[in-house]
């Protein structure tokens, strides 16, 4: 009688499986380098499942998270595959005990009265000092430091630190409805998470390319067209030609949009 394959003999290797994802949202190995900062020759290396040039199994487990939410999958769940896989997480260290702690405390000793009598002797001779030096200023030293200017604040800290702006701060209405008549203008924010973003213009030139981190914006203008590629299209607003438009969004998948100077052209 034969018996059927369990679902975890079924599932494919981390590294095949982060291929597959890879092949499926139609992205090359040079665009998902790009995207997650890890090397070509890691990213090729993973998708065999060698991990000896990711320096280690910590490295290893945030590299297969960050390739994982570039191609739309499960981090935690494929690095919970790779733990069984190689073995498991190791063991904490457990910490020093008490007993260890105690055994090497050295024997305490009896108090030192030598020391303790030349302290008091010290202290005596300091207090005389002082009674004599105060006595004897009389009321000098009181209006000296009454007269004593006090201190001129540098200008750096007089004035008020000017908060620092981004340098593509959130877009307001007013910006959006500034957008040039002439040119196509997108304007692409990104709220939470990230997402990694390539743009080019109407002659298939590439003007961006980078990830969009939470917070960050970015705007830009051709003449007659801009052509997308969102990594993570959930997670961008688009502002096109002074307007917000509202993208159908597949999940787990790469968006390629494009838009001209007459779009959208519903508002």
């Amino acid at each position: 009688m034969s018996i059927g394959n369990s679902p975890e003999e079924d599932r494919p290797p981390v590294g095949r499986a982060l291929q597959q994802a890879r092949i499926d949202a139609r992205l090359t190995v040079e665009e998902i380098s790009t995207s997650t900062r890890v090397r070509v020759p890691i990213v090729h290396a993973i998708e065999q499942d060698d991990y000896s040039r990711c320096g280690g199994d910590v490295y290893a487990r945030g590299h297969i998270r960050t390739l994982a939410r570039a191609v739309g999958l499960d981090g935690d769940a494929l690095v919970d595959q790779y733990d069984e896989e190689h073995g498991g997480r190791p063991e904490p260290t457990p910490p020093a005990t008490l007993f260890e702690a105690e055994r090497i405390r050295p024997e305490p000793r009896g108090p030192n009265w030598t020391a303790a009598m030349v302290a008091a002797i010290v202290a005596v001779i300091g207090f005389v000092a002082f009674t004599l030096v105060s006595g004897g200023g009389g009321d000098s030293g009181q209006q000296t430091a009454e007269k004593a200017p006090s201190p001129t604040p540098s200008k750096g800290a007089s004035e008020d630190p000017s908060p620092s702006r981004s340098s593509d701060p959130k877009p307001s209405e007013s910006a959006i409805a500034g957008a040039p008549a002439d040119k196509v203008t997108v304007r692409m924010t990104v709220e939470k998470d990230s997402s990694w973003v390539s743009a080019r213009d109407h002659n298939g030139r590439l003007v961006h390319e980078g990830v969009l981190k939470a917070g960050q914006s970015k705007t830009l203008t051709d003449d007659k067209r801009l052509d997308l590629v969102l990594g993570n299209p959930g997670r961008v607003k688009l502002y096109v030609n002074g307007k917000e438009v509202k993208h159908p969004v597949e999940a787990g998948q790469v968006q390629r949009l494009s838009y001209t100077r007459g779009d959208p052209e519903a508002g």
